[in-house]
Formats: structure tokens, sequence, C-alpha cells
């Protein structure tokens, strides 16, 4: 018999370093180098300075970390775009419909 068992991480085979798509990367470096930018060009030493500095970087992570049932927030993200964006109208026939019967007489 040929019956195969995917095992449950064969996604993270298709990933780098088995977490981030290339996209996932892109965000991620770029984050930081608007950040290491930023700490070149901004001045000033304050506190609210430093949250300012640190902000593309923070914003770029909270993207790229991992939720569960998505790959990560940015997934989510688009998914929740797609989903408003494209909406699909499902046909609900009941769980006592039978599919020998025309769609005439399911609808009655």
């Amino acid at each position: 018999m040929n019956n195969y068992l995917i095992p449950a991480n064969s996604k993270k085979g298709q990933l780098m370093f088995g977490v981030f798509r290339p996209i996932d990367l892109a965000v991620l470096i770029g984050g930081g180098f608007v950040t290491l930018m930023m700490m070149f060009i901004v001045p000033g030493e304050g506190f609210m300075t430093l949250v300012l500095k640190l902000l593309p970087l923070t914003l770029c992570v909270l993207l790229v970390v991992p939720i569960p049932y998505y790959h990560n927030v940015l997934v989510f993200i688009e998914e929740a775009i797609i989903f408003i964006l494209e909406p699909k109208q499902y046909c609900w026939r009941g769980w006592c419909a039978r599919i020998e019967y025309g769609s005439e007489q399911i609808k009655k």
C-alpha cells in the first residue's frame, strides 16, 4: 500500500530558517535598515526619541512574529483583506439535503 503520512511540520521545510518567507525577511531587513538610518539621522537622546527611532523595527518584528493558525501577522492581514474585498456567496444546503435530488427540489 502507498499510504503516506505527511508530517505536521512539512510547510516549515519550505520556509527560510523554518520561519520566514522571502517577503518576511525583506520586511524585517527593511525595518532594521530604516531603524539604523533613523539612529544616525534623528537627533536627541530622550525616551520618546528612542521610541520613535525603534518604531520601524518594532512594527516589522510584530508583522513577522508567528501566531497560531496563520504563518504570521502579515499573512493574517493579507487573508483578512482578501476576505473583505472578495466576498464569496456560500450556498447552505443543510445537513438533511440529499445530493441525488436536483437543485430545484432542494430550494423548496
